[in-house]
């Protein structure tokens, strides 16, 4: 069985159990505690070192009703390996130990979306998706997911992973979240980076993957998981979703306090 080990612990977050657990928990409490778990199709979450975006993508954790299942789709920052990269079966490695890849999931999904290919490179050293490992193993302890990196700027792509998607989340008994990781605008002053990313932010309140894509493009927003999200959103529709809800929204300028030069991160909800 293939177990791939942490990419980048010790970088975009604590490379020991200890401290990562402190820094998971640290996260959590930096928001308000709920007063009930809401349930949910998908979600955004950022995906910068924990020590930037790590208290938005807690926002979103701490309140969601968390199923022991996941779809985790992200972009691919590395340029390697196939466009639409999935993992079939083995283990992805944190600090706080392993977790199994949802092999029955994977392999419905690779039937339903034959755009999926079986590609480890596109994983081993993309951080977007790893760092969500480490939230969701301190607030469930046991989870599978399936991993899905998407790196081809095609709609079509997003509407053949998003529906089936959709169809292999319909078939299971139990509960599968649905989870794209991206971050917003990048590398603008806050005064543009806020206005941009909210751009962005009201497509996918108004449940909208087509105007997301469409205002991307023409208003220059440079979101990395746009592609993910777009899926996510494809999916969420074709499951249902009705509504959508934006959690927290901050910059890295709120952290390191240069706003000059900020990267924008949301967590957001469909159900």
């Amino acid at each position: 069985m293939t177990t791939r080990p942490p990419a980048v612990a010790g970088s975009f977050y604590e490379a020991s159990p200890d401290r990562l657990r402190a820094q998971v928990d640290a996260c959590l409490a930096a928001n308000p505690k709920p007063q009930a778990k809401e349930p949910f199709i998908g979600a955004v979450v950022p995906h910068a070192g924990l020590m930037y975006s790590g208290h938005v993508a807690a926002a979103f954790y701490a309140q969601a009703e968390l199923p022991r299942r996941f779809i985790i789709l992200c972009p691919n920052h590395t340029g390697y390996g196939h466009s639409a990269a999935i993992n079939r079966e083995g283990e992805w490695q944190t600090p706080l130990g392993n977790v199994s890849i949802d092999a029955p999931l994977a392999e419905a999904l690779m039937q339903k979306a034959r755009v999926l290919g079986d590609d480890w490179r596109a994983h081993a050293k993309e951080h977007s998706l790893e760092v969500q490992l480490p939230f969701l193993q301190r607030l469930l302890g046991s989870f599978t997911f399936v991993p899905i990196c998407l790196a081809a700027p095609r709609y079509d792509l997003c509407e053949e992973v998003g529906s089936a998607v959709a169809d292999v989340v319909a078939d299971q008994k139990e509960s599968v979240g649905i989870l794209a990781s991206s971050d917003l605008n990048h590398y603008e002053n806050q005064q543009i980076t806020l206005q941009k990313d909210q751009k962005a932010i009201d497509q996918v309140l108004g449940l909208d993957p087509r105007a997301l894509w469409r205002t991307v493009d023409e208003e220059d927003i440079s979101m990395c998981g746009f592609i993910p999200t777009t899926t996510m959103l494809i999916a969420a529709k074709k499951l249902g979703a009705s509504r959508s809800k934006l959690i927290k929204h901050a910059t890295s300028g709120d952290i390191n306090g240069d706003y000059s030069h900020v990267v924008g991160y949301a967590a957001m909800s469909v159900a």
